[in-house]
């Protein structure tokens, strides 16, 4: 059985993993290495590494009903936290970078990139799940947190389409994103769900 002191090395072990891109990507803009927009190169990766942590994050509760291992429940929270940091990041990168704080572009920007509303509607959408992911909300709204942070996968649509519209002149890699987040929804279909704990019994009986 995992001691505390396990437990805290895995969480620990998470929140560097997650912290390691922003720290690289940091690093390679520092050393003139990250091309000739270094801003649009960092608005982009960090943007693309808040839809891989809703991905993870989401991905935890199929993961945890398929293996029953504790772990992937004790990062849920963190996974989730770690999403909305990536994208508030991804959010004042792009008012930095693109609008240079220049808040007077953003009415011609919303216009010309109608992509930026579905982007604020998914950051709003992970800051109330944020403010919610402690015990007093969860205390406080009752069964209505768990229908809240079923919010969650209307909010991968919206990072998705907010995506699709970024890389519309290349879809393979949307592609890759979208069909992961198809796997991850079908597991939250009670079927899919019902077969998990099945799956598991086979492959301990191996």
């Amino acid at each position: 059985m995992a001691t505390r002191n396990t437990w805290r090395t895995w969480r620990a072990g998470v929140f560097l993993a997650a912290l390691t891109p922003l720290v690289v990507w940091g690093w390679q803009v520092a050393n003139n290495a990250a091309g000739p927009e270094p801003g649009r190169y960092l608005l982009l990766n960090i943007g693309t590494g808040a839809l891989w942590m809703l991905l993870l994050t989401l991905s935890l509760t199929p993961l945890t009903r398929l293996t029953r291992w504790k772990g992937f429940t004790l990062i849920r929270r963190q996974l989730g936290l770690w999403t909305l940091a990536y994208a508030t990041l991804h959010m004042l990168s792009y008012a930095l970078f693109i609008l240079g704080l220049d808040w007077a572009m953003l009415g011609s920007e919303l216009v010309k990139r109608p992509y930026i509303i579905v982007g604020m509607l998914a950051l709003i959408g992970l800051a109330a799940l944020g403010a919610t992911s402690n015990r007093w909300s969860m205390r406080r709204l009752g069964k209505r947190w768990k229908t809240l942070h079923r919010l969650a996968y209307p909010i991968l649509g919206l990072v998705l389409l907010h995506f699709l519209w970024v890389v519309r002149a290349d879809l393979g890699e949307w592609v890759m994103y979208a069909a992961i987040a198809a796997l991850v929804m079908a597991t939250r279909l009670p079927p899919v769900a019902r077969t998990l704990p099945r799956i598991r019994y086979r492959l301990a009986g191996t």
